[in-house]
């Protein structure tokens, strides 16, 4: 890594303290592979995998203090939501989330679904909250373990993704009382907009803490042109920062506090200036703001641009250092204005060739990644834009509606854009 005093990125000005840390509580990435494909239950190694505990120790030992697990559904509990568990899947996660933890690290279990089981949207509050009465008594007395309710909910009712969250937070309470909850929000938890479709999730309760301090809502904010986190391209270097400002305004006008579950940014000046703003922004709003969760690394991602798998990843060696400047240091204070990473680039604004799309739906896709399920076109046989269209393993469709192609992510996951 270079040294933190000083950078010439292709021009770009980078200032940097040589050790400052921000006031937030969480700074981590998520680490993908174990939600990969889509056969079921699929064979480890081919179909899946598990992070590399030797690449988090190494993540944490540069500062990163928090990781995301997002794993699959089906495989966890393959015959239905209310289980039982799978002995090997869940004994490889419990490995995964203790080595974590073990670090002194919090670990977040990620239900990485999108409100789906099997491709179908959950509708029984039942169901899910015995989904969660699974999984929070195996991690039940670990008190760095972090629920997440389940990845970005989108196109369903709003009503029933309150619903959802508020039975997973009930299951949860009745065997572990103490950790901390993410909820997620409907069109993919996206920040951008979640005042468009969420407001309705600040009615969320915690049984066990009438203040509910141990909520925090799980936003995701991408900084292309379409918030979906599919480009290297960034809008502007200040877009972090202008999407977050309702979302801001939404948390601290309902005394609530939230964390950024997934962002990310090309390997380009923009979007190292579009990063630095966003995370500066949000520790000007620390009140609010408890952190930040980059997507992604994992040991599959290959050339995959946001990468943050030691030591190969494009955004490992583009991002590391930057991000290091905001890493959790409890004997630090807030960052001060003068301390803080800064980029400054005379050409804040890009344009793009992408045009935004109608789509059929009422959301605003803010975000799809590697999925455990298909979404499909009208049309038989084709998926829709965002869906899975491919990668190792996958049995569901490969073409794609028109006018969207089929654009390979990474060995293990292609998808329509």
């Amino acid at each position: 890594m270079l040294p933190r005093t000083n950078y010439l990125i292709a021009g770009l000005a980078l200032g940097i303290p040589s050790q400052v840390a921000a006031s937030f509580k969480w700074v981590g990435t998520s680490e993908a592979g174990a939600e990969f494909g889509s056969a079921y239950p699929g064979t480890l190694g081919t179909d899946y995998i598990w992070p590399d505990l030797d690449a988090i120790k190494t993540l944490n030992t540069a500062g990163m203090n928090i990781f995301r697990v997002p794993f699959s559904m089906e495989r966890l509990v393959p015959s239905a939501l209310s289980g039982p568990a799978d002995a090997t899947y869940l004994g490889d996660l419990k490995d995964t989330i203790n080595g974590i933890t073990g670090l002194g690290a919090y670990a977040v279990l990620d239900p990485h679904n999108y409100g789906r089981y099997f491709g179908n949207v959950i509708t029984s509050t039942t169901d899910f909250a015995a989904f969660w009465t699974i999984v929070a008594t195996e991690f039940a007395d670990n008190d760095l373990v972090i629920f997440d309710t389940n990845n970005e909910y989108n196109n369903m009712d709003q009503t029933l993704v309150l619903n959802l969250n508020q039975a997973s937070i009930d299951a949860i309470r009745n065997v572990a009382t103490s950790q901390y909850i993410f909820v997620e929000g409907n069109a993919w938890s996206g920040a951008w907009d979640w005042t468009s479709y969420n407001d309705n999730l600040v009615g969320l309760e915690d049984p066990s803490d009438s203040t509910n301090s141990k909520i925090i809502y799980e936003m995701h904010q991408y900084l292309d042109s379409d918030s979906s986190g599919t480009s290297e391209t960034c809008s502007s270097s200040t877009i972090g920062s202008q999407r977050l400002a309702s979302a801001t305004a939404w948390l601290r006008e309902n005394g609530k506090v939230g964390v950024i579950g997934e962002f990310a940014g090309g390997n380009n000046d923009v979007c190292k200036s579009a990063v630095a703003d966003m995370l500066n922004y949000m520790d000007d709003n620390d009140d609010v703001w408890l952190g930040a969760l980059w997507w992604a690394a994992g040991p599959w991602w290959g050339s995959y641009m946001y990468s943050l798998e030691p030591t190969a990843g494009v955004a490992y060696g583009a991002y590391l250092d930057i991000l290091s400047q905001y890493f959790v240091d409890a004997s630090s204070s807030s960052l001060s204005s003068s301390t803080k990473t800064t980029l400054t680039n005379t050409a804040t604004t890009v344009t793009t060739t992408t045009t935004a799309t109608t789509t059929t739906t009422s959301q605003t896709t803010t975000r799809t990644t590697t999925t455990a399920t298909t979404t499909t076109s009208a049309t038989s046989g084709t998926a829709a834009r965002w869906g899975q269209c491919g990668g190792n393993g996958w049995t569901g469709p490969t073409a794609c509606a028109s006018p969207y192609t089929c654009q390979v992510q990474n060995d293990w996951y292609s998808q329509c854009l």
